[in-house]
């Protein structure tokens, strides 16, 4: 209920927020949100990902590994979801000058602006984080809000789009920690930091 409320407001006030930022957009913001943006997409978050299960997998933690393959294949399932999503209903980006609000070229990446795949990807992954640290969780999701917002300073998303991402994201994280993390010890541990030696 509280998402599909929220996700009905982020519908309502797609043109405002748009209108809003492009009203307070300046060279400095737009440049940082840019390189934001670029370095956030998925390439990056299997980068993190990889490392993070080969440091694991090499301190023999199989707890600690089984969280990091989960949250890539999280982050994959995301994808997959939100490029059938991307090509079944095109619509225009906001930076896009048509008329159009829904529908267009199917392969045309002008035309993918819903949902945002890059906070799709980002919340999906570090999602997964809640069921095994739920502060370490928490504290991660800074990073998919900050692409979030770097996507819609730029004009490659509306709000409704990113958090439909948003909202994608975690139920495919929700899925893949139910299927991969229970019965591991993995949600409301009573250790609060990591024991990469645990077994």
């Amino acid at each position: 209920m509280i998402a599909a409320i929220v996700i009905g407001a982020s519908f309502h006030f797609d043109d405002a927020v748009w209108n809003f930022i492009r009203q307070h957009q300046n060279r400095g913001v737009y440049n940082f949100m840019r390189n934001v943006s670029r370095f956030s997409d998925w390439p990056s978050h299997v980068v993190l990902g990889l490392l993070l299960l080969g440091t694991a997998w090499i301190r023999g933690s199989r707890k600690w590994a089984r969280v990091f393959l989960a949250m890539l294949v999280a982050m994959a399932l995301a994808g997959v979801a939100g490029h059938v999503i991307k090509r079944t209903i095109p619509r225009p980006r906001p930076s896009v000058h048509t008329e159009i609000r829904w529908g267009g070229p199917r392969f045309s990446t002008k035309y993918h602006s819903f949902p945002s795949g890059h906070v799709g990807a980002s919340t999906a992954f570090f999602s997964v984080l809640l069921f095994a640290r739920r502060r370490i969780g928490l504290v991660c999701f800074a990073i998919p809000i900050l692409i979030g917002f770097s996507r819609m300073y730029i004009g490659a998303h509306y709000l409704s789009d990113v958090v439909c991402a948003a909202v994608l994201g975690f139920l495919c994280a929700l899925v893949v920690g139910t299927l991969l993390l229970s019965g591991h010890q993995t949600v409301n541990s009573k250790h609060r930091t990591p024991n990469w030696r645990s077994r």
